[in-house]
């Protein structure tokens, strides 16, 4: 694409040095990801200003700078705007020809439940024959082919980029998630949204919000994006479960047709009847076209939940009921979300990212429904991340654990026992040991229980790595619980 067609979309900016006539063959924010011809967008992040890049970004052949700083580079031209974070989704969707306006796009926001519910989509709609993409957590998939991803929520260039690639695989519909910290900074600008889904709030990430009303309205961001107009060829929903104390704030911020899930309030899709289960749950579900049965081996009332967004979300997309009740009827878990570790003795080993106090609690209430023995729960809380929730997490742990371990998550840059202390301090049980070495508390929980016991392992899930300090080391708890179920 020629230049100066591809920053018409921009509403002020400045021309300095050379013309504008060059042809741009990529679009990067990455000095070391240009190529010839690239046009380089200078970000400025927590930890890196782009600005200091310019010079390897020319160096290794970008054609053109886009700034919001003056710089003293002469060798090509500098568009200077003033604000670069706002420029870039405006340039990587000319550039890719809006592709998010090309396919149906659903986005899964709330603290927990985002990537099972984005995993249970994706997978319903797969079933029933459709080309799609996912973007989350784990993993981005198109199709069948799966890639890695930095953050819950990339960066805007790096989306539609990988909406313009599923746009050549030629998929249908697009599913990901859509995390707080993305919604405030803008990464989601430019993504044409169809439909939104709400799972849940709970306390989490007010490091970064401050208080529970920033990170409400940093949530609430997705249903009002939707926009104000209605197309009876591409209609668009929000989705909302009405258990949620927050439900009625969301319902008043989007402008779009609402549909309803939930257990406890009458709702669009509801469940009903109800049956917990060892090796699974079964429920009825209420829905605008009648009652359905699901008989699922997933297990306890957050996975009814995630059901329940995952039907109401396909039937919006029209998927038959019919074909929502057979694929969520063969559901797996998704990896490190209440995953079990197979093994042939006679305690239960599980893997779950529950990460926040609510999740903690969900995911052993789950487990108190079938244990026969002692739950053991082995959790830390990450570094760089909100304090507040540190005495929560441990709480948690020993109001619904017979042992607690307290142990290092990924601290990153601080003390692993100061975050420890911040657990521990002030707790008002004896039922916990802190064990700082993380595959040290895993080992002795493994050790140490008995038959009819389970074994939680929680907080990392489907993390294949630990943080210390500057250092990235490889860790997967599920690994490492089925060395220790091998060797004891």
């Amino acid at each position: 694409m020629n230049l100066q067609q591809l920053i018409e979309v921009l509403p002020e900016y400045k021309i300095i040095n050379k013309d504008i006539d060059s042809e741009i063959t990529s679009v990067e924010i990455d000095s070391r990801e240009i190529i010839a011809g690239s046009l380089f967008i200078c970000i400025e992040g927590y930890t890196v200003d782009g600005h200091d890049y310019v010079e390897t970004a020319v160096k290794n052949g970008a054609v053109a700078i886009i700034s919001e700083k003056k710089l003293s580079i002469q060798d090509v031209p500098i568009i200077l705007v003033p604000d670069t974070k706002r420029a870039l989704p405006l340039l990587a969707n000319n550039f890719y020809a809006h592709p998010s306006q090309r396919f149906r796009l659903i986005g899964v926001t709330g603290t927990n439940g985002k990537t099972s519910v984005s995993h249970y989509i994706n997978e319903i709609l797969r079933k029933t024959g459709q080309k799609t993409g996912l973007i989350g957590t784990i993993e981005m998939k198109i199709n069948e082919t799966s890639y890695p991803v930095k953050n819950t929520t990339p960066d805007a260039l790096f989306l539609q980029k990988s909406f313009n690639k599923m746009n050549d695989a030629g998929a249908e519909t697009v599913t990901m998630e859509v995390s707080s910290h993305a919604l405030d900074l803008g990464r989601v600008h430019g993504s044409d949204f169809d439909i939104a889904v709400f799972t849940n709030l709970s306390q989490d990430h007010l490091d970064f919000h401050g208080t529970m009303d920033n990170y409400l309205v940093a949530k609430s961001l997705l249903f009002s994006q939707l926009g104000n107009t209605y197309n009876t060829n591409r209609p668009k929903f929000a989705i909302i479960n009405n258990d949620d104390k927050n439900s009625d704030f969301l319902k008043r911020v989007s402008a779009q047709p609402i549909l309803t899930y939930g257990i406890h309030t009458p709702s669009t899709f509801q469940a009903y009847n109800i049956q917990y289960g060892s090796t699974g749950v079964s429920f009825d579900m209420q829905t605008p076209e009648g009652n359905i049965s699901i008989n699922s081996h997933l297990m306890g009332e957050f996975s009814v939940y995630n059901m329940l967004a995952a039907a109401t979300c396909t039937y919006a997309c029209g998927i038959p009921l019919e074909s929502i009740q057979r694929a969520l009827e063969k559901m797996d878990s998704v990896k490190g979300r209440f995953q079990p570790i197979a093994n042939t003795k006679e305690i239960g080993v599980i893997v779950d990212y529950a990460h926040t106090p609510d999740s903690l609690k969900n995911v052993l209430k789950t487990i108190k429904q079938f244990c026969n023995g002692k739950i053991h729960v082995v959790v830390g809380c990450g570094g760089d991340r909100d304090r507040t929730k540190r005495p929560l997490m441990a709480q948690a742990a020993c109001e619904l654990a017979d042992l607690a371990i307290f142990t290092s998550d990924n601290p990153r840059s601080e003390d692993p026992a100061q975050i420890l202390n911040d657990m521990t301090t002030d707790l008002a049980y004896s039922n916990f040991k802190v064990i700082e070495d993380r595959e040290s508390a895993i080992r002795d929980a493994i050790k140490n229980a008995t038959a009819n016991d389970i074994v939680l392992i929680a907080g990392k899930g489907h993390e294949t790595y630990q943080i210390l300090g500057n250092q990235t080391i490889d860790f997967d708890d599920a690994k490492i619980a089925a060395k220790y179920l091998e060797k004891y």
